[in-house]
């Protein structure tokens, strides 16, 4: 029975992977640069560089080993460092963009996808890092082509620091500006947060914290085309079962990423660290958050009743991932990025879903505001309102909420854009026509919340 058992679990595997759309979205590894500041900018990126292609220099080789030897795919392999704006303070520069390029060229030579950590954390002011690093980022994200930036502006225990996300509105249109041969593609690679976390391995938001060790390995899951197919079973069934169906789908899932977890962090001789639990679609057919929730029993993702179908995925998908695997963390939940899921695409393009149902949504998803496309003349003031509401769910709702946001420069409501790969396409989103200005211009922070203070 027990071989019979091992067969049928082998089988079922191998069926998810060819024919829903399995992977492993992620393996990221996690490089603390505390021991590479130096007051001398050149020396401090010397250390960064040799420090990523020592740990890092094998990380694409034991991904591949890995899909080669169980046949799982792992879609990106990246890595996530120490906000660079702690590093870099220890120099007297005043332009970060040299360790934007120390970054991308240390990461090419690797061999990875992405490197995220040219981030800041001040959700409660500016240190002088923090102020250089955001001031440098056009130029930085506008030079290289595979960094990725966080800037975390609010906490539940902080509140919300509106004096910077009065100034981000402005960063990412100046962003928008710099990247415009390329369809402002800049600002994909800019993630806005409330209460980062310290773990995460997906990009654009990755960094690694200061509670993280000297390196780790974090995963991250994927798998809504096997959510789905499972769910299509169970048409007309009640809520109850369809919420054990997803979460005993996720356990299976899970067990997928917390082996590939444990084998690159044996094979790479360093810590092993998270599984995020987080579902993460992609452009293909099939790999849809929203077909999903469409599957549920929704016509169209945005409709009446979207929010509660994708409350009841995140739980089932956190419950039933947490007994598969050692350590969970990350964002863990679902994403719904709207240029890389095509049901998010198709759902714009019918005029189900707009800005304000995506906000509702995310007060009960994985994070935020993801990979949405509005037009490039959108007043910076009102990107900045924006992120203030979506920080505000987060802060209120003692959750990570993050916004990357595009302002495509030169289009307009309706029009398309294409990036290809996994940020996909999209049709441009219109925004509220009302001024935000008055309130933006405000500036300050939005104090904690009562129920913040637990002590």
């Amino acid at each position: 029975m027990s071989a019979m058992i091992n067969k049928e679990n082998i089988l079922e595997t191998i069926r998810m992977i060819q024919d829903e759309n399995l992977d492993i979205r992620t393996i990221t590894m996690g490089i603390s640069l505390f021991d590479c500041a130096d007051p001398d900018g050149v020396k401090a990126r010397k250390k960064i560089r040799n420090k990523i292609l020592t740990l890092a220099g094998r990380l694409v080789s034991v991904g591949e080993e890995i899909e080669s030897e169980f046949g799982i795919p792992i879609v990106n392999k990246r890595i996530a460092v120490t906000p660079i704006s702690l590093i870099a303070a220890a120099t007297d520069e005043e332009d970060y963009v040299e360790f934007a390029r120390t970054l991308d060229l240390a990461a090419k030579e690797v061999g990875v996808d992405f490197i995220g950590g040219y981030s800041a954390l001040v959700h409660k002011g500016l240190m002088k890092g923090d102020r250089i690093l955001i001031e440098s980022l056009p130029a930085a994200l506008a030079a290289t082509d595979v960094v990725c930036c966080s800037i975390n502006v609010g906490t539940t225990r902080a509140g919300l620091n509106m004096s910077i996300i009065k100034d981000l509105g402005h960063t990412i249109k100046e962003t928008a500006r710099l990247t415009a041969d390329k369809n402002s593609i800049g600002c994909a690679k800019i993630t806005v947060f409330t209460n980062a976390v310290e773990d995460n391995p997906f990009m654009a938001g990755a960094f690694t914290g200061i509670g993280e060790p000297e390196c780790a390995i974090n995963v991250g899951i994927s798998g809504p085309g096997v959510i789905r197919s499972a769910i299509e079973k169970v048409r007309g069934e009640s809520f109850d079962v369809l919420a054990e169906t997803i979460k005993r789908m996720a356990f299976k899932i899970t067990r997928v990423g917390q082996l590939v977890a444990k084998e690159a962090s044996q094979r790479l001789n360093v810590s092993s660290g998270i599984v995020d639990l987080s579902l993460a679609p992609t452009p293909r057919s099939g790999d849809s958050i929203a077909n999903i929730l469409e599957e549920m029993g929704l016509e169209s993702c945005g409709t009446h009743g979207t929010t509660a179908a994708l409350a009841l995925l995140t739980d089932s998908v956190k419950k039933g991932g947490l007994m598969a695997c050692s350590y969970a963390g990350g964002l863990s939940g679902a994403f719904i990025p709207v240029s890389e899921d095509a049901g998010m695409v198709e759902a714009v393009k019918n005029g189900s879903i707009s800005i304000d149902k995506l906000e509702a949504m995310t007060s009960v998803c994985s994070v935020g505001l993801d990979m949405i496309l509005i037009p490039g003349d959108t007043p910076d003031e009102t990107i900045s309102a924006i992120i203030a509401d979506e920080a505000a769910i987060g802060m209120i709702n003692s959750k990570t909420t993050s916004v990357r946001i595009i302002p495509v420069y030169g289009k307009k409501a309706g029009d398309q854009v294409e990036y290809g790969g996994l940020l996909g396409k999209a049709m441009i989103m219109a925004v509220n026509p009302f001024s935000s200005h008055d309130f933006i211009q405000r500036s300050g922070r939005i104090p904690a919340p009562v129920h913040s203070f637990r002590n």
